[in-house]
């Protein structure tokens, strides 16, 4: 395929990824403050998923690491498999997040002082970062999958960080309120 070819392809796809960068963080923020409890449907809360999630984000960073490495050391099917994996893996913490949310009481952080201006510093970060680096991710994933591999790498230059960061501070918003959780 020639590169108007690939970039053609690519624009195929455009749509729908305006379409999921705006349809994913609104379905995650209107179903995470409904409450299943308010539609008459009794279900326990989920409270053993937010360590699960918080693993979930874990891995994700790992995973990301070793896709970069993957693809430093010129293995790039390991980096297409192992990039496949961090999506899966991000799709399973939002259906994971949102299942803990339609179940169960936010949770207030009860750090005082310097910690909870870092907490809510990181949880801001988190939370805008986890909205701008869906399109990003889509826009990677889309040119690699039309072998438009230089405006991949120039687009994933800038989705790695974004999403590691989030990753990352996923754990660390979770390792900061863990103590305030009720057990």
């Amino acid at each position: 395929m020639s590169k108007i070819e690939n970039i053609s392809e690519e624009k195929k796809y455009n749509k729908w990824i305006v379409v999921l960068a705006v349809v994913i963080p609104l379905v995650v923020a209107v179903l995470s403050r409904l409450k299943l409890q308010d539609f008459g449907i009794e279900v326990e809360p989920l409270t053993v998923l937010p360590p699960i999630y918080a693993t979930i984000n874990a891995i994700t960073a790992l995973v990301l690491a070793i896709a970069l490495w993957a693809i430093k050391n010129r293995k790039r099917k390991l980096h297409e498999n192992l990039m496949k994996f961090a999506i899966a893996l991000s799709v399973a913490f939002l259906a994971m997040y949102v299942a803990y949310h339609m179940t169960s009481d936010s949770v207030k952080f009860g750090g005082e002082g310097a910690v909870k201006y870092l907490y809510y510093f990181i949880l801001i970060t988190h939370i805008l970062l986890s909205i701008v680096v869906i399109p990003f991710v889509l826009i990677t994933y889309v040119r690699a999958i039309t072998n438009n591999f230089e405006r991949h790498k120039k687009i994933a230059r800038i989705t790695f960080p974004l999403w590691l960061y989030v990753a990352i501070t996923g754990v660390i918003v979770y390792i900061m309120i863990s103590p305030y959780y009720i057990h």
